[in-house]
């Protein structure tokens, strides 16, 4: 079964690369996926010296292999255990 992740990567100066820089990231990270199985990159968020990256998995073990593979850090590596957005308050509403 396939978790949710969000890795957070230290990746000084992301935050100021160009387009095209991020498109030969993204192709580094491709790359990697393609070679494990179970592990999916869903998008990543770029903030100054970060990313926070949104993945399914089957497990943490498949985010740091990939990690490895690719050579972006998983600095820190936390399992979503649910989601909530504006109309979750729904639920409370009946």
């Amino acid at each position: 079964m396939m978790k949710r992740y969000v890795i957070e990567r230290d990746l000084p100066g992301v935050g100021t690369m160009s387009e095209s820089e991020l498109g030969g990231a993204a192709k580094v990270s491709n790359d990697a996926l393609a070679k494990i199985p179970g592990v999916q990159w869903e998008h990543s968020y770029v903030a100054n010296d970060k990313t926070f990256c949104i993945y399914l998995a089957e497990s943490e073990d498949r985010i740091r292999e990939h990690a490895d593979k690719s050579g972006f850090p998983a600095t820190r590596i936390t399992e979503v255990t649910a989601m909530i957005d504006p109309t979750t308050e729904r639920c409370i509403l009946g």
